[in-house]
């Protein structure tokens, strides 16, 4: 029996420290928290900011055994990460498995390596009260201000919503960015290049160092070029270095795998947290570029093994953040003589941490830098031409590129034939190109993780979290945005003529980018107008520095929430008692047929628009915006489109054929079915032609792809990825077959399969009644339609077994699910048979005068 346990928080990590430690040891997972705030209610008494943790019931079973385990063990080791949310894990652990002081013993380690894990044994320490209270109280604060502020929304915007400290924050830089943009005016200026050839016939490519602001002068400098004798004014040449980037932080680490990879910012996360698991890399949340004196020993040999004396600096870099306390050293490998790993996805991001840690260690790039001065003293402007040699690659050669990893393709420099001043040039072709000034970028996950760390909000352990709860509560999101069109004017000089032409350019197109949705602008525009401390930027950072104040013991962590509360909660108070409600509404202007007014807002069901009001006589009529489109932007022209659909053509092979806009997009509806309208195509455009071939294609991608037991069986992709379907079987294809070329085995093993599964889902099942008992992936359950509700435990207060509910009866199961929902099976009211349902209109605080139609000018 072993004398000693160990528990960490993750399956994966004690199987890799199991590894390390003898047959004293037994190393058990504690899978995460093993007690948290409770899921209802707000668990804090506000008097006194006491949390009331408890133990979920998914854990209650886990609790019992790591009990039983810790009576049997001599000493209790507590091995969980080494930050905050590790070190709060642990406590957690102490206090609910009442461990004694004497036999528990808190180590921490950088790496799961045998090295790290035996000398963390041989430095044991205690829990770290102030770390437990910094998580605590960012625990507790965003709680309170979820628990406070997500009712206001219910009530003053839209029930279900929810607010957060830092989410409210990170939504606000994605709806400022989308409002800088829709402000942005471009201006346009034509920009100047040539092609000069020397006497070899060589090419030399070069810029005007000057943009035109107008077409005339531009053109007047192309004419005057045309009987120009260029020659080089000038060449210099100077020296430079270029310096690798420092290990990677959590953050850069982000960044750098969003825009090699294309990894998410969740996504690399994941993996990060696999490679240190498996003991190749170390801890990976971390704010700190520093390396240990062994990490650097060991780089310094690899690259002296690997590419020589002359390519090694060994250094050290030093954290810019002040508040860099989460770890204490960069992400790097635990072996530098491990190169690569086997696993093809956890390979391509080791191989990104493995570069520039090894690149972080050597010598700088030399290099040499050209630039040529091109012109005559006939013209006001003169040309120039840029390019540089490397000398001495240094940390280049471990990227085995010739530039270095943060250059931008179109920043890349050619070598420059050989030239000496006052050489005559001829030039090939001058051009002026009419160029158009961009507004900023949109975020992509990792842009915006930069910014809220710049800005000094979040911290490593909350950055993924925060990205994932955005696009959760559909806040924002990453449609694609397709590119509208723009004509721009080229002259390009010859050596006869000069010609001009018109072309056309796209713009704005965008994807993989964060875009606020409509209720993300709507709960942005709302909090920032009631709750603007809460929202500001500095505050938010503000909080993150007393957090970092209790973790190194200069704050006490319930004086912080004191201070924080005192001044929040009469802001709620006051805000649910006097703000108005917001929907986002915009009068658009006058329908010309009705003149009645016509409305967007937010309603019930989504964006939309509406031609008349509530007090009218008339009933409004109302229309939903469709998904490219928003109701901050959408124009009267624009809206009065939507009534248009649904419209009517004529039936096509005995089916009636519908043009409509639901909630996923544009469609065909054909007798019952309905079929996407392809993305880029206005529903008011699709003709019969157009729908009976868009029918026509679905029919071939829904045609039999092959047959199981004399059945047919068709293939398609939906919102969770490619799929066979048999009967009314819906089976999701896995990576590993080709998707493309199933053959007849392949999909017998896929049916196989899920029918088994399919055959041992039902306990039993009610099919009239739709009502099921189940087994799930957390036991068995029942299945009354759509819902899904609990199976209560037996007079014993003991779990039923599936032997026991194969004997339970129909009314036995209604019972418990009445239980649960005493409305379950009450006969609901038969809506009666309207044109349309009218959504209510938020009551207003006054009685609202009727709205004048707005007048046309």
């Amino acid at each position: 029996m072993s004398k000693n346990l160990v528990i960490v928080e993750s399956p994966a990590k004690a199987k890799t420290i199991q590894k390390y430690l003898g047959k004293d040891f037994e190393v058990k997972s504690s899978f995460g928290h093993i007690r948290d705030l409770p899921k209802k209610g707000m668990g804090i008494d506000l008097a006194t900011f006491t949390p009331d943790y408890e133990v979920s019931a998914d854990k209650k079973k886990l609790v019992t055994e790591l009990k039983a385990a810790v009576k049997k063990a001599d000493m209790v080791w507590l091995a969980s990460d080494e930050d905050r949310e590790g070190e709060a894990i642990a406590w957690h652990l102490a206090q609910e498995l009442k461990l004694n002081d004497d036999n528990t013993k808190r180590i921490v380690f950088h790496e799961i390596t045998k090295n790290a894990i035996l000398k963390a044994i041989e430095n044991p320490r205690k829990i770290d009260q102030n770390l437990v209270n910094a998580q605590q109280a960012r625990r507790i604060l965003d709680r309170i201000v979820g628990f406070e502020m997500s009712p206001v929304l219910w009530k003053k915007v839209k029930t279900g919503l929810s607010a957060g400290r830092v989410q409210s924050v990170a939504v606000r830089l994605v709806v400022e960015r989308e409002l800088e943009i829709r402000n942005f005016q471009p201006k346009s200026a034509f920009k100047v290049e040539g092609i000069f050839l020397n006497s070899d016939k060589q090419e030399i490519a070069a810029k005007l160092k000057k943009d035109f602001a107008k077409e005339a002068e531009a053109e007047d400098f192309l004419k005057l070029s045309q009987n120009t004798v260029f020659k080089v004014l000038n060449v210099e040449k100077k020296p430079g270095t270029r310096s690798a980037s420092a290990p990677f932080t959590t953050s850069t680490l982000q960044q750098e795998a969003s825009n090699r990879l294309g990894y998410g910012v969740t996504g690399t996360m994941r993996v990060a947290q696999r490679l240190y698991e498996e003991g190749f890399i170390t801890y990976m949340r971390t704010d700190s570029v520093n390396l240990s004196q062994e990490a650097i020993n060991g780089a310094k040999a690899q690259i002296i093994s690997e590419f020589g004396e002359q390519y090694s600096n060994p250094r050290n870099y030093t954290t810019k953040s002040a508040s860099a306390q989460e770890a204490h050293e960069a992400i790097r490998p635990t072996d530098f003589s491990v190169k690569r790993i086997g696993d093809d996805q956890l390979n391509k991001l080791y191989q990104l941490i493995y570069k520039r840690t090894l690149a972080s260690q050597m010598t700088n790039a030399k290099i040499e830098k050209t630039v040529i001065e091109i012109g005559s003293p006939k013209l006001s402007q003169h040309f120039e031409a840029q390019g540089e040699v490397i000398i001495f690659d240094g940390f280049l050669k471990v990227y085995g590129i010739t530039k270095t990893e943060d250059d931008e393709e179109e920043n890349n420099e050619k070598l420059l034939p050989k030239v000496s001043a006052g050489e005559l040039l001829d030039y090939k072709k001058i051009e002026a190109t009419e160029k158009f000034t961009r507004p900023s970028a949109r975020y992509t996950e990792a842009g915006l993780v930069k910014k809220l760390e710049e800005l000094g909000i979040g911290r490593p352990s909350t950055y993924a979290p925060t990205i994932q709860t955005i696009q959760n509560r559909e806040y924002v999101d990453k449609r694609e945005l397709l590119p509208q069109e723009r004509e721009i004017m080229k002259m390009t000089l010859g050596k006869t003529d000069l010609k001009k032409e018109i072309l056309t350019e796209k713009f704005g197109g965008d994807k993989n980018k964060f875009l606020p949705t409509d209720i993300g602008e709507v709960v942005n525009d709302f909090l920032t107008q009631n709750f603007a401390e809460i929202l500001d930027y500095g505050f938010t950072a503000k909080v993150e520095q007393d957090f970092d104040e209790i973790a190194n013991g200069s704050e006490k962590w319930k004086d912080v929430l004191q201070g924080f509360y005192k001044d929040f909660h009469p802001k709620i108070e006051d805000v649910e008692e006097n703000a108005d409600r917001a929907n986002g509404e915009r009068i658009l202007g006058v329908d010309p047929k009705s003149g009645k007014n016509v409305i967007t807002r937010i309603g019930r069901f989504g964006p939309m628009v509406q031609i008349g009001e509530q007090d009218d006589e008339e009933k409004p009529v109302f229309a939903s915006l469709m998904p490219s489109q928003n109701i901050a932007t959408i124009t009267l022209e624009e809206a009065l489109e939507l009534f248009k659909v649904p419209f009517d053509l004529k039936d096509f092979e005995g089916k009636t054929v519908t043009i409509g806009v639901g909630r996923f997009g544009p469609y065909v509806k054909w007798g019952e079915a309905f079929i996407s309208i392809p993305r880029g195509e206005e529903p008011l455009s699709v003709t019969q032609e157009r729908a009976e071939e868009i029918i026509g294609e679905k029919k071939i991608a829904d045609a039999p792809i092959a047959t199981y037991k004399g059945e047919p069986v068709t293939k398609g992709t939906g919102r969770f990825g490619p799929f066979i379907k048999f009967q009314s079987i819906f089976i999701n294809v896995p990576k590993r077959y080709d998707f493309d070329n199933l053959s007849q085995s392949d999909i017998n093993d896929l049916i196989d399969v899920k029918l088994e599964k399919e055959a041992n889902r039902y306990i039993q099942q009610w099919e009239k009644e739709k009502i099921s008992l189940e087994n799930g992936r957390w036991g068995p359950f029942i299945k009354f339609g759509k819902a899904m509700f609990k199976i209560p435990k037996t007079k014993n207060e003991e779990k039923y077994t599936a032997e026991d509910l194969a004997e339970v009866t129909l009314d036995e199961v209604k019972a418990w699910i009445t239980a649960q929902d005493k409305n379950a099976f009450k006969e609901k009211a038969k809506k009666a048979p309207a044109k349309k349902p009218a959504v209510k209109k938020p009551a207003a605080k006054k009685p609202a005068a009727k709205k004048a139609p707005v007048k046309k000018k």
